[in-house]
């Protein structure tokens, strides 16, 4: 399946890098986190990206048009050649999309629109979000329903906690949100292309499409309870560079799990 990954966010909360690039752009380890969520589709099979750009979308262009192969694969200079062993994107398709410095996720989607079409179903991802969730799983849950849009259920990572009250301010309960009953989008969404007909223009994605995707009765979520993250804060990328840097990365499958494409 073709894969849109959303590209174009400002990553405020990231100023210590996205003064300079931008978000799906930090570095974990060699590469951009954009790269660690290409990787793991491509793991599974899934190979040609759909990239919907937007704030500093020029770094982007730059880094897949002068791509260096040789900084995350073994190679063999012979001479004044290079001959690589192994090939991370040798055989991606990388489509290269503008749209809108200030866009929301749904006009993102829907500039996206021609280049999905006229597939019947597609991946979209955010492009800062990390995990080791078995994607066949997620894809053959989806396919064997009728739904037109599914996204990974995932359990907050914040530390906070959730408070119930009643009218008059007393406390009902108290729960770590990471405890808690509750679940949050993930991201790593699944569509039919009918969800084209649920977006009005210059809406986001959520929470208005889904809504009515959801009265249609044609949400559904995969929950999820192994790892998952994204990178929202330099603590959080600090975290994922310890987790790289240590080789307990969980969401580099390439590297974890044997699996066969689909």
């Amino acid at each position: 399946m073709k894969v849109v990954l959303f590209c174009g966010g400002l990553g405020m909360r990231l100023r210590e890098f996205s003064d300079s690039v931008p978000k799906p752009m930090v570095p974990i380890g060699y590469r951009p986190i954009l790269w660690h969520v290409m990787k793991y589709y491509a793991h599974y099979g899934h190979k040609d990206f759909i990239l919907c750009l937007g704030y500093r979308g020029d770094a982007i262009k730059e880094y897949f048009r002068h791509y260096d192969e040789t900084v995350t694969n073994n190679f063999v200079r012979a001479g004044d050649r290079i001959e690589l062993i192994s090939s991370d994107i040798g055989d991606w398709r990388v489509t290269l999309v503008e749209t809108g410095a200030k866009a929301n996720i749904g006009r993102r989607l829907l500039a996206a629109r021609p280049y999905v079409e006229p597939d019947e179903m597609f991946l979209a991802n955010y492009g800062d979000g990390l995990t080791d969730a078995p994607l066949n799983q997620m894809i053959d849950d989806f396919k064997a329903s009728d739904s037109v849009a599914s996204f990974l259920a995932v359990r907050p990572t914040f530390s906070y906690h959730f408070v119930n009250l009643d009218e008059a301010g007393s406390v009902r309960d108290i729960q770590d949100a990471k405890q808690a009953d509750l679940r949050i989008n993930g991201g790593f969404f699944a569509m039919r292309r009918e969800v084209f007909n649920y977006i009005k223009a210059g809406e986001d994605l959520v929470p208005d499409p889904f809504r009515r995707i959801l009265t249609a009765g044609k949400l559904m979520a995969y929950r999820y309870d192994g790892f998952w993250a994204s990178m929202d804060t330099f603590k959080d990328r600090e975290v994922l560079q310890e987790l790289h840097d240590n080789e307990q990365a969980p969401w580099q499958v390439w590297k974890n799990q044997e699996v066969l494409p689909r």
